[in-house]
Order: C-alpha cells, then sequence, then structure tokens
C-alpha cells in the first residue's frame, strides 16, 4: 500500500486479458463536474506505463480521445474504460461523467466495479449529488476510497478537506475516513502560497519530496511535527478499531508497538471491507517526469487494499422465466453470466458492447444467449434470442487491442451484438440466464423533436431505435394524444448530446418544437344541440335531422351515448351513425381543438328521408348538434394533474414547497426519511413541470430527486385557459 509505495516502479503496462479473478480490480471513478477524474485516470496510466509523458500508447491514441462527440463539447458525457497493470494485477479504471445529467453512465459504472475512487477538488470541496453516491454505496458495502486533486490551487487545504471529507462522508463514524499521508509543502511564493511537493507517510513516516524525486530526512516545518504526530497516532488507532485481531488495541493501548506490516494488512483487510476509507491526495507528474504526485500511492492501494471481484456478491440470477439460478461467485468455469454496461456504435465495425463477466469465460465467435429486460415504456423491445460474438476487445481510448477471452470478473469490448443493448444478459446458448437489472435513472425532462426535411424523416426511424439502444435512461415516446415524437431525457446537457448524436452519428437533422400536454374539453353545464345537415343538388340528396341533449359527467367517465328517440323518428340503422358522428366530432375538439371526454350524449329526436337519408349524412348531423350545443355551453379545458414525490434534503424542503405552490401545485404532505431528507408530495398540473428536472437540480443543488405519475385531468382556471387561448390564436 502507500507507504510500501515510491520504492519501487511496480510490474507495470499496459493491461492485456486477466486469466484469473485474483489478478483483476474493478475500480470506478466518482465525483462531479472538474474533480479531476480523468486527469486522473491519465496520471495513473502514466505511472503505470500504459501511456507516455505525451499521453499517448504507442499506437497513437489518447486517452482524452474518447469519443469525438466528447471531445468536441469538451467534457465527458459517457462511461469510459482505462485498463492498467500495476504490481501484476490488471486495474479497469472506469472513468463516469461528473455532469449529473449522465447518472446513468455512473450507475453503468457503479454496477461494473467492486470498489470506488472518490475524487474530490481541493478547491471545490464536497458536492451533495457526491454525497448522495457516497449514501448509495454505502447500502451495498461497496468498499471506497477518497482521492484529493487540485493540490495546485492557491486555495488548496489538504488537511481542511480531509476535515470536510470526514464530515461528509465518515457520518456516525468520522474516525473511519483518515488521512494515510499529510502534504510536504515547499517554500511559499510571493502570494504566501506554500505549494505540495510532496506527501508525508503516517505509517512509514517516511517524505518524498516529488519535486526533487528524492527522499526528504524531516518535515521543514519543524512547527507540524505535534499535528503529525496527532495524526499518526489517529490513523493507528482508526486501523485498529476495524481490525479484526481483537488483541491489537490492548497491545497498543498498553504501550506495545505494533509493526509496520501488521498494520498495512489491517489497514487493506478494512478497505476490502468497506469499513475504513483512507483519503489520500494525488496530482499530475511534473513536465518530464512519470510519477505523479501519489499516484504510486493510491496504484498500490487499489492493487492491495481493494477487493479482487471473487469478494463481491453478484447481483441476482435466474433462469428466463424467473426461477431462481445459485452460482459460484466469479467461476470462470461456470456457466456463463456477462451484462452489457455500455452501448456505443462505431462507424466501422458498427455496435460495440462494453461487457462485464460475472461468470464463465466469454470467448471471440461463440454464440451466446441474449435476454433483454424490455424497458418498453422506454422505447426497448422485449427480446430473447441468440447471436454470434464477435470479437473480443480491450479497449483503450478509441483503439481496441483484440484479447483470446474475457473470464468472470474482467471487462471487455465485444462487436457485432447487433441485439444487445445496455443492461442486457449474456449467457449460453443452452443454459439462458437473467441478471436483475441494476436501477435506472427516470428521465423527466421531455424533447419533443420532429424531422427537418423528408430524407430526414425516412432516417428517424432509426436513428431513434439505436440512439435509445445505447442509452437506456433516455425514453422514446409516441404520443397519440399530441402526435408527437417525445424523447425523455435527464436534463438538457443529455438532451443537447442526444441530439448531435443523430446528427453526427446517423445523419438524422431534427427540429426542436414546443412540447404539448394533453389537454381535454367538456362541458361545464347541460346544453342541446340541433344538427341539421339538408342538401339538394340532382340525383339523390342528403337529408338528416338529429336533437341532442348533452350533459357533464365525473371525471374519467369518457363519452357515454344514449338513444331515447321514440317514434322512429330515427330509423334504426342511422341511429350509430349518429353516434359515430358525434363520437368522430368529440375526438376532434368542439373549442380548442382538443378531445371531448366525460358527456353524456343523449338522442332525443330527429327526421329522416325516405330516399335522402343515409349513413354519412347523419354522420354529419351528429357532428354539427354536438358542435351546436358547444356553442351554446360554457366548456373547460382539462389539464393533466401528475403526482410529484421530492426527496430533498431539510434544508431545502421549504423551497421546494414554495416552488411547487408557484407552479399552481397542491403540497398533499411531508414524511421524514433517512439521513436528513423529507419526501415532500404534491399535485402538479402537468403543464407547469416540464422543466422541473432542470429547475429542481438548481433549486437543491443537484441534492434532490423526483418521480411523477398521471393522477387525472382536471379543469384549467379560467385565466390560465384564456391564456392559452390567446396563445393559439396567436400562433
Amino acid at each position: 500500500m502507500g507507504d510500501k509505495a515510491n520504492a519501487h516502479p511496480g510490474a507495470a503496462g499496459r493491461a492485456r486479458a486477466a486469466d484469473h479473478p485474483t489478478s483483476v480490480r474493478n475500480v470506478v471513478l466518482v465525483g462531479h463536474s472538474g474533480s479531476g477524474k480523468t486527469t486522473l485516470v491519465e496520471a495513473l496510466a502514466l505511472t503505470a506505463g500504459a501511456v507516455n509523458r505525451a499521453g499517448r500508447v504507442e499506437d497513437g491514441a489518447t486517452l482524452s480521445d474518447f469519443d469525438d462527440i466528447e471531445h468536441r463539447q469538451q467534457r465527458s458525457v459517457q462511461l469510459s474504460l482505462v485498463p492498467v497493470e500495476w504490481n501484476g494485477i490488471k486495474v479497469n479504471l472506469l472513468d463516469t461523467p461528473g455532469y449529473a445529467d449522465f447518472v446513468g453512465e455512473l450507475r453503468a459504472g457503479l454496477r461494473a466495479a467492486d470498489a470506488a475512487l472518490f475524487v474530490v477538488s481541493a478547491s471545490d470541496g464536497v458536492d451533495g449529488a457526491t454525497r448522495m453516491v457516497w449514501d448509495e454505496c454505502a447500502a451495498v458495502r461497496m468498499p471506497r476510497a477518497i482521492v484529493v486533486t487540485h493540490l495546485e490551487s492557491a486555495r488548496a487545504d489538504l488537511e481542511e478537506m480531509t476535515r470536510i471529507c470526514a464530515q461528509a462522508f465518515g457520518g456516525d463514524d468520522p474516525d473511519a475516513v483518515l488521512p494515510l499521508y499529510l502534504p510536504l509543502r515547499g517554500p511559499a511564493g510571493p502570494d504566501g502560497h506554500a505549494p505540495v511537493t510532496g506527501l508525508i507517510g503516517l505509517l512509514s513516516q517516511q517524505l518524498f519530496d516529488y519535486s526533487t524525486g528524492e527522499r526528504v530526512e524531516s518535515d521543514p516545518d519543524a512547527d507540524r511535527l505535534p499535528l503529525i504526530a496527532e495524526a499518526r497516532d489517529r490513523l493507528i488507532e482508526g486501523i485498529i478499531a476495524e481490525s479484526e485481531d481483537e488483541s491489537l488495541m490492548d497491545r497498543y493501548v498498553g504501550g506495545e508497538p505494533i509493526d509496520l506490516k501488521t498494520l498495512i494488512d489491517d489497514l487493506e483487510r478494512a478497505v476490502a471491507r468497506g469499513v475504513f476509507f483512507p483519503v489520500l491526495a494525488a496530482a499530475p507528474a511534473p513536465q518530464g517526469a512519470r510519477q505523479g504526485l501519489g499516484t504510486v500511492e493510491l496504484l498500490d492501494l487499489v492493487t492491495g487494499g481493494f477487493p479482487t471481484p471473487l469478494e463481491r456478491e453478484a447481483p441476482r440470477v435466474t433462469t428466463v422465466d424467473g426461477r431462481p439460478r445459485e452460482l459460484k461467485p466469479c467461476d470462470p468455469g461456470g456457466p456463463l453470466v456477462a451484462e452489457v454496461v455500455k452501448t456505443s456504435s462505431d462507424p466501422y465495425v458498427g455496435r460495440v458492447s462494453l461487457v462485464r463477466v460475472f461468470s464463465g469465460t466469454l470467448r471471440p465467435d461463440e454464440t451466446v444467449h441474449v435476454s433483454g429486460h424490455g424497458l418498453t415504456d422506454r422505447g426497448h423491445e422485449d427480446h430473447d434470442v441468440d447471436e454470434r460474438v464477435g470479437a473480443l476487445s480491450a479497449p483503450f481510448g478509441k483503439q481496441q487491442r483484440a484479447v483470446t477471452h474475457c473470464i468472470a470478473g474482467d471487462l471487455a469490448s465485444v462487436s457485432k451484438l447487433n441485439r444487445a443493448e445496455t443492461g442486457d444478459t449474456l449467457s449460453a446458448k443452452d443454459d439462458p440466464l437473467l441478471m436483475e437489472p441494476w436501477e435506472m435513472p427516470d428521465p423527466l425532462l421531455p424533447l419533443a423533436i420532429q424531422a427537418h426535411s423528408k430524407p430526414d424523416e425516412d432516417k428517424l426511424s432509426q436513428g431513434l431505435a439505436r440512439l435509445v439502444a445505447e442509452d437506456p435512461t433516455m425514453r422514446l415516446e409516441q404520443n397519440q394524444s399530441t402526435h408527437q415524437v417525445v424523447l425523455w431525457c435527464l436534463g438538457e446537457a443529455h438532451a443537447d448530446v442526444a441530439l448531435e448524436r443523430l446528427r453526427a452519428r446517423y445523419g438524422v437533422q431534427v427540429d426542436v418544437v414546443p412540447h404539448r400536454v394533453s389537454l381535454r374539453e367538456t362541458f361545464a353545464d347541460r346544453s342541446a344541440g340541433r344538427g341539421r345537415h339538408v342538401k339538394q343538388s340532382g340525383g339523390h340528396g342528403q337529408y338528416a335531422i338529429c336533437e341532442i341533449e348533452v350533459e357533464p359527467l365525473p371525471n374519467g367517465s369518457g363519452i357515454e351515448f344514449v338513444d331515447k328517440v321514440v317514434g322512429g323518428a330515427v330509423p334504426r340503422q342511422f341511429i350509430p351513425s349518429v353516434e359515430k358522428g358525434v363520437r368522430a366530432q368529440a375526438a376532434k375538439g368542439v373549442a380548442a381543438g382538443y378531445p371531448l371526454v366525460d358527456v353524456r350524449v343523449t338522442l332525443l329526436d330527429g327526421k329522416a328521408h325516405s330516399v335522402d337519408s343515409s349513413d354519412a349524412a347523419f354522420q354529419t348531423a351528429g357532428a354539427l348538434a354536438l358542435r351546436e350545443a358547444a356553442g351554446d355551453s360554457r366548456i373547460h379545458l382539462l389539464e393533466p394533474v401528475v403526482e410529484v414525490s421530492v426527496l430533498v434534503g431539510d434544508d431545502y424542503v421549504g423551497a421546494v414547497m414554495s416552488d411547487l405552490s408557484g407552479r399552481r401545485g397542491r403540497v398533499l404532505g411531508t414524511e421524514q426519511t433517512s439521513g436528513a431528507r423529507t419526501l415532500v408530495r404534491a399535485e402538479v398540473p402537468e403543464i407547469e413541470i416540464g422543466r422541473y428536472a432542470v429547475d429542481l437540480r438548481s433549486l437543491s443543488h443537484g441534492t434532490a430527486r423526483f418521480h411523477r405519475a398521471y393522477a387525472r385531468h382536471e379543469p384549467m382556471p379560467p385565466q390560465v385557459a384564456e391564456r392559452l387561448r390567446e396563445h393559439l390564436r396567436a400562433s
């Protein structure tokens, strides 16, 4: 581990396929945007010898060149895998986006990993969203460590940031979050800032100056010696408190010295069990150097302290018909069970699937069974098919290096799985299995689109299908009420990336149009109408007269048609024609063009002609009668109301409730949950929460989540309805 570092460069290089699960570590990097995750991955790859000082591998790929769209937009929006080798261990570094809009990629990374590095900027601190992910990892006891970056900032204070991390992540046990190192500082500059040039190992009490590449005998700032001694004592006590050797604490309290190897071994075991969370520091290598500050220590922690895939409890596995299936943990010789954690498209090789193998061994050119969970509400159809695996490769930037196999516990890219989508399970074709899916965030920001031109219209359907196949956090809706194509996204940045991918990858140009909600109309009171359709123009004419009465019904009743004609005023064969005309007009609307609902239409009387009456004539008369009845009645616009549940930190409850009230919402109640959070339940008109996914994130600083579900339609307030009608007339 870290205090063993600096003494050796480690067996390093660019990783190939692993031969046993014990030689694999799967590590996901978590942190807010700008915390330095990708820079840290590059520094670790440089230290491990996977890239040279210019950030390139031998074939010219660069670590930052993961995706053309990301590169143009200068932001990371996808899960990326960088495998390196250290001390004979293959380390799969999973770099996740820090933007909240791409939390789906983060959750995929958490699924594929066995441990997490939480990357925290020394100049920015810990945000609420990162705390939420920490809590999720704690719920499943995922081993974690914290890496402090941006030490070069004038505001950087490693000691203070360690204290903040202990407060943010320690919960009831802040002594479980402790630093392994303290900073070694160089001379102060003109601004008074003393840069961090090295690290002081608290266990080994060794000092190493990265600016010179040499060990230092002692801290030049003698005033810090008591601070160092106190930090060392706290660290040793924290390690011993988590030790499985119950006699160790008594020996330490009794004054018996504990040897360094025992402390390091206990530290590694505590980290692997997810009960101790060390804080480390890291910075890129100085110009001309290979080894960055803290990168050797971090790689030693990952390989020595993080668990192997054998130590992770795999997700639940069933047969495709739902019967439980017990498997040995991470057995390379067991039945094949692998999961697609990311899907992307390559212009040359087609669809590429990043796969985590949980059991068995995946080999190229074999036929596997693909089981899909079927997120039909998001545009993903159920599928249960056999497919032939293409080439297997180890991804590195945009490059793919061919591998001969991928064992349980490892990750690899698979080409030519044309039906497999993110979240699908790969298994043996004669033993099809299904893994329990991970939680997918619900996309709640609507993006209504239409093809820009006729050629785009021809390609739109296929482009959208490929887009949602890559991203299960995106939902495709063909709204039958508004006749709009709607992409439901996680936020504005997510929507921007979706549009750019449609254009750049699939050659489809679309226009964004205002999103419409499915409004409806109803009668406010009882009314009557007479439909008269009489025409004579040579030959057979058209003759139909009908009289109806319309009355409102309770919400959700739909359209009810009642026949009360007596004496054959309307012949029996034409009564269904009147109903058909009424229903056709109701579907078109009678005031603002929205469907008419929740009324009873009663046919009272009418007239017919022995020659000129017809089915078409009475359909027309029925529609005319309904329109006349609407002209003599008040028509209410009905708007959809949704049930909204907002889970928010206690500090923001007042702001959330006030905001909901400002959206014409009715707060139904609150409920205290664990972790100083409150669940706020409310009913809000759907037309008022089109951008709520964006607004709530801003209001709560990214710490709140919400769910929505349709409740009912109810009358829109007259002043709101009038503004809507004015808008429709203007457009």
